[in-house]
């Protein structure tokens, strides 16, 4: 869904909007999510909106989305999701990639992957493929949720006029700020190891 047609739907349809844009684009329909929440924070700055129930209807339209993609992956199992997931760009290779992440990284991706472009739309399916429990699902979704909106939609009103240009810098930074993340843990892991080596 173009950005042309973003701007006066939520201007119109206020709250709801970002509610259903953002359960529809978190299931994997093309409705461009990080520049969703930016204009919704540029819109708080104009005085269209307001912060607190942009940021609820933010918050529970990402949680819903993400939850029916859980329930997709728990209920429907592979074979529903290989047969019907092409309609939501879900196929087979990145289906692999994004169980391989979940496997070395586990709960965190749920959060963080909110922030890396391509995984949002997936992992919560791979999650719930692996049966992952319901309460562990949702204390690591949700709170992703909670940080994610609230970045982009801040952004969006600090930077005022200036709020196009943020999603698209936020999704090349977030490669490279997940990547030194990562690297960072992998240190913090052999250096536990070579110490518990060295103690013994």
């Amino acid at each position: 869904m173009p950005i042309e047609q973003l701007m006066p739907w939520i201007a119109r349809c206020g709250y709801p909007a970002i509610f259903l844009l953002l359960v529809l684009g978190i299931v994997g329909l093309p409705v461009p999510d990080e520049t969703l929440l930016t204009l919704t924070g540029y819109l708080i700055f104009r005085g269209t909106l307001q912060f607190l129930p942009s940021y609820v209807c933010a918050f529970l339209g990402t949680s819903c989305g993400i939850t029916l993609s859980y329930c997709i992956g728990r209920f429907g199992g592979v074979r529903v999701i290989m047969k019907y997931g092409a309609r939501f760009h879900v196929t087979q290779e990145r289906l692999d990639r994004v169980h391989l992440w979940f496997s070395k990284w586990g709960h965190w991706s749920l959060t963080v992957g909110y922030f890396v472009p391509g995984i949002r739309h997936v992992i919560a399916i791979v999650a719930g493929s692996s049966r992952l429990e319901p309460r562990i699902f949702s204390l690591f979704a949700f709170s992703g949720a909670f940080v994610w909106a609230g970045v982009f939609i801040c952004a969006g009103y600090y930077l005022g006029e200036g709020w196009e240009a943020f999603p698209d810098m936020m999704s090349n930074w977030a490669i490279v700020i997940f990547g030194v993340i990562l690297l960072s843990l992998a240190a913090f892991w052999l250096w536990r190891r070579r110490r518990k080596k060295t103690a013994a």
